[in-house]
């Protein structure tokens, strides 16, 4: 395996990484324009972001089963296209949408960041990849420092019982997508990263339209304009580009090292809400009020 490659897997990885990270971000937003006026459900805004994102999915295997020299995909790892699907990025997203409501972006996803001590964890128990002592020292450093932000917010008042329920529902979220990660670096490299995730991700938005059309009425879609805005940059930059570098990212070097470059999400992300969420929702409610005074 050449170093060239290998250096674009971490390329790949880096731009998911940070692709992934302004998710939150956006989620939040939504959340916080429709608070009042018109309030946005997670399953509404999980069932914008995903059929939103299929067409490019459903191009994608479209063209790629244009390819007649691909091997065909055993029984067996289409069983496990349609597990990950579910687990990786339909659960892990509706939890992760859940959980949001009650956690703020920047800790959200710190607590996401667990994700990375689970894969090492997975990664020794079945991929029989021990870790290192510095692997060891990060997952206690890591649990140490996520024990620090959340001791501060525990206690019997109802707001922070609704934050500890939001954290249990985001750190299930890095629990889905770690066995994600660790099950689906041996299946990429099976059959391929594009088909991978473009079967994953068809997979994953089945249960979301079957979720929206179950508990919500034609009426949840009547949303402001900013809203769907918001719902196509998590369909697109969010959604279908980083799933497609991190799938590719898995297949050049690995689950463990990709955990490792994610790193870099929480950081972006608490940047990102630092700098943009705030001021964001100052403009779309000002934006609001005018449109609505037209």
């Amino acid at each position: 395996m050449s170093s060239n490659y290998r250096f674009w897997g971490i390329v790949f990885a880096l731009a998911g990484t940070i692709s992934f990270a302004f998710r939150p971000v956006l989620i939040k937003l939504a959340y916080g324009i429709t608070a009042a006026a018109h309030p946005v459900s997670a399953t509404t805004l999980l069932f914008l972001r995903m059929t939103l994102s299929l067409p490019f999915f459903l191009a994608m295997a479209w063209w790629i089963h244009r390819d007649r020299g691909a091997a065909p995909i055993a029984p067996r790892d289409w069983l496990g296209i349609i597990g990950l699907g579910l687990l990786g990025y339909y659960l892990a997203s509706l939890l992760d949408f859940l959980g949001l409501q009650y956690v703020s972006a920047g800790i959200g996803r710190l607590i996401m960041f667990l994700y990375r001590p689970v894969v090492v964890v997975l990664s020794a128990s079945f991929l029989k990849r021990k870790p290192s002592r510095k692997e060891l020292a990060a997952l206690a450093i890591t649990y140490a420092g996520i024990a620090l932000v959340l001791s501060g917010r525990l206690g019997a008042a109802p707001e922070q019982r609704m934050f500890v329920f939001g954290a249990l529902l985001i750190f299930s979220s890095a629990m889905c997508y770690a066995v994600y990660l660790v099950t689906g670096s041996q299946l990429v490299k099976r059959v391929g990263s594009g088909r991978f995730t473009a079967y994953t991700m068809i997979v994953s938005t089945i249960p979301a339209v079957i979720q929206f059309a179950l508990l919500e009425s034609p009426s949840a879609l009547q949303l402001p304009a900013p809203i769907w805005w918001i719902a196509l940059l998590l369909a697109t930059v969010c959604t279908a580009l980083p799933v497609l570098l991190v799938a590719e990212a898995l297949k050049r070097n690995g689950a463990n090292h990709f955990a490792l470059i994610g790193a870099l999400g929480p950081v972006t992300t608490v940047l990102a809400d630092f700098f943009l969420l705030d001021g964001a929702l100052v403009i779309s409610g000002v934006l609001l009020v005018s449109i609505k005074r037209s």
